[in-house]
């Protein structure tokens, strides 16, 4: 059964002066609010392993945000910008795609796309790594053409898909994948509502200290926080980390805009999910498994669904829909053992290490987790599906938590700053 949701359920007034429109200095000076038994703590997040114990295992999400934003020009000198959402061809594995060379075609959102009409060459500086001068002496005051290249890439834009379009890459030099010159020419996808250019410390800052998978448009925020310092005092807890990976899509920020909250259309993510991941799954089901960010949530329990639709033998295993999870009562009986272990036989059957995902599941008020009980998450935007996540958890008490939050100097949105939520009922 589908519970009935209002937009009005998830709205709250978040002024503008109260969001992190810049990182802090420190990354684990950010403030953490921490829920625990209907009782808020407020500390910092560089004591988050003071609330946590060897019984304990968090599982972050490792993608890596790329630079999504394209700023090219017509012939015209008429600005365009073209942002990057999902690879098309020639495949549409995001990891794959940027190994590719001579060609790729993306989805992709276009501002000022009227003026998009003929193909649009660009030049991309490339550094040669060999025959770069170590010495920094050598390289001031004078220029070295052998330390980079100019590699011309063609943009061409295609049919529409929805509200974006189909925009094909094409490029000569066959040295060159589209990661190498996507990294050279591109520019970090700041959030929509930070409307400022990226800077160098965003380079750094609006990525975790461990991301490695190349695929977010968006950075999974919950990891913002964690510095070198904070995973060593998890460590020396014992408490048990594991990556996972689910690319960050534009749908994150896509607000909800029907009255009826069901009929909001989920955006689609791919998931990436390793044998490694359900092994450690398995090996920890007795412990109390805390899921940093709702990137993690909702790969968690996709990841369940899947398994059940493995053990249940439903079609189409690896592509999980927006209800089907509410809509199917079987599935939801399984037990996560047993949705865990059809994950760890279909990986020994077919003799594979990583199995590639899509999810459009969309996580509602009393949704039963079956595998995070707790969460680690940023203070989220009014009338988003990641407040109807956040619901999933707290209930209706989201609403007096974010309020404690505005009323005590919380920093909000990706940016800002950190929640804990645990429940002994949970544990």
């Amino acid at each position: 059964m589908l519970p009935q949701v209002h937009q009005a359920d998830i709205d709250y007034h978040l002024p503008n002066e109260k969001i992190a429109f810049f990182p802090l200095h420190d990354r684990d000076q950010s403030k953490l609010l921490v829920y625990k038994d209907k009782t808020i703590t407020d500390t910092h997040f560089l004591h988050l392993a003071d609330f946590l114990d060897e019984n304990c295992a968090l599982v972050f999400n490792d993608s890596k945000v790329i630079h999504a934003r394209l700023l090219l020009q017509n012939q015209h000198s008429t600005k365009i910008e073209v942002f990057l959402l999902e690879p098309v061809y020639p495949t549409r594995d995001i990891a794959s795609a940027f190994s590719k060379t001579g060609m790729v075609a993306w989805k992709c959102l276009i501002g000022n796309a009227k003026k998009f009409r003929d193909a649009i060459d660009f030049d991309v500086v490339m550094q040669k790594v060999e025959g770069r001068k170590q010495k920094a002496e050598q390289e001031m005051n004078r220029e070295d053409d052998d330390d980079e290249r100019m590699i011309k890439i063609t943009a061409e834009k295609g049919d529409r898909v929805g509200d974006a379009f189909l925009v094909t890459f094409m490029w000569e030099d066959e040295t060159v994948t589209f990661a190498e010159w996507l990294e050279a020419y591109g520019k970090m996808p700041l959030p929509p509502y930070i409307k400022r250019e990226a800077n160098a410390t965003d380079e750094e800052r609006y990525q975790t200290i461990y991301a490695r998978q190349q695929g977010s448009v968006a950075a999974p925020t919950a990891g913002l926080h964690f510095s070198e310092s904070v995973l060593q005092s998890l460590k020396n807890k014992n408490i048990a980390l594991k990556n996972i990976t689910l690319h960050v899509g534009a749908g994150t920020f896509k607000p909800i805009t029907t009255d009826a909250v069901l009929e909001h259309k989920m955006h689609q993510e791919q998931i990436v999910i390793s044998k490694d991941t359900v092994d450690f799954l398995l090996q920890n089901t007795h412990k109390k498994v805390i899921a940093v960010g709702t990137t993690v949530a909702r790969t968690l329990e996709s990841l369940f669904i899947i398994g059940a639709k493995l053990f249940l033998h439903i079609a189409e295993p690896f592509r999980v829909a927006q209800f089907e999870i509410y809509e199917n009562a079987q599935m939801q009986e399984v037990s996560v053992e047993n949705a865990l272990t059809a994950l760890k036989s279909y990986f020994d059957e077919n003799r594979c290490d990583e199995i590639y995902a899509a999810t459009s599941l969309m996580i509602l008020p009393q949704y039963p987790h079956k595998i995070a009980k707790g969460l680690i998450t940023n203070f989220h935007q009014p009338k988003s599906t990641l407040l109807l996540l956040i619901s999933s958890y707290l209930g209706a008490d989201w609403k007096m938590i974010y309020e404690h939050a505005l009323s005590n100097g919380y920093r909000f949105l990706s940016y800002g700053d950190s929640n804990l939520y645990i429940s002994s009922k949970n544990f």
